[in-house]
């Protein structure tokens, strides 16, 4: 794992590589909302593993979750800002790298599975949202959009019904896609959420880790970027 740093219209962010021997087609992994964890490190070796670049950029570069935070929330739900160009600048930088040698798909989780749906027109061979926040006109946000494959809990309350809006949309604009919703699975299902209070709200809740939901949609993604990536 190499820490590196990423230029950005706003300046430069804070970014995690994984890369394998001999290169691959770019990831770029869009953490959810508790930022760049050790979940969000693991993951990015995962596809790397798998023979994939994997850039995992912090979105909280800037100041840490506490101050960051809610701007990146805004610019998901408002559609621009610098979060949206941080995320295009870490795309533009893994098409520069001569070991990345075939296309550059996105992956991200709740908040980070939204920017992975809002981004999927902007240049990227294919997207993978996990339980994607749902942005707002999401027929006009898919034109033109890249191939999908989503994945969704049926038990997540944050995201009742989701899953068969995106495969409806995608359906109906001929774009390539799986979309998956599991039975026994809440949010946040393929995430090993941070220890502390939220360990104790997912006990509770349901959210968090689900091993063979998790494990599926893992190899559902790693399927379906190998057919549009590689």
């Amino acid at each position: 794992m190499t820490e590196i740093s990423v230029e950005t219209p706003a300046g430069p962010i804070s970014a995690v590589l994984e890369a394998p021997a001999g290169g691959g087609p770019g990831v770029v992994i869009v953490h959810d909302a508790f930022g760049l964890t050790e979940d969000t490190r693991n993951i990015a070796r995962r596809f790397a593993d798998q023979g994939y670049v994997a850039l995992a950029p912090d979105l909280y570069s800037r100041g840490g979750v506490r101050k960051c935070v809610t701007g990146v929330f805004r610019a998901l739900l408002g559609q621009s800002g610098v979060a949206i160009d941080d995320l295009l600048a870490t795309r533009d930088f893994l098409q520069a790298r001569e070991d990345v040698t075939g296309k550059v798909g996105i992956v991200g989780f709740c908040m980070g599975g939204g920017f992975a749906l809002l981004l999927s027109p902007k240049g990227f061979g294919a997207s993978a949202p996990f339980y994607g926040v749902t942005p707002r006109h999401l027929e006009e946000v898919l034109d033109g959009a890249c191939p999908i494959v989503a994945s969704y809990g049926k038990n997540d309350p944050s995201l009742i019904g989701a899953g068969k809006k995106v495969e409806k949309i995608l359906a109906a604009k001929g774009i390539d896609h799986d979309v998956k919703t599991y039975p026994g699975a809440s949010h946040s299902f393929a995430n090993a959420l941070p220890k502390g209070p939220m360990a104790a709200v997912a006990r509770v809740t349901g959210m968090g880790w689900r091993g063979e939901q998790a494990e599926d949609a893992f190899g559902r993604v790693f399927d379906f970027f190998g057919t549009h990536l590689k």
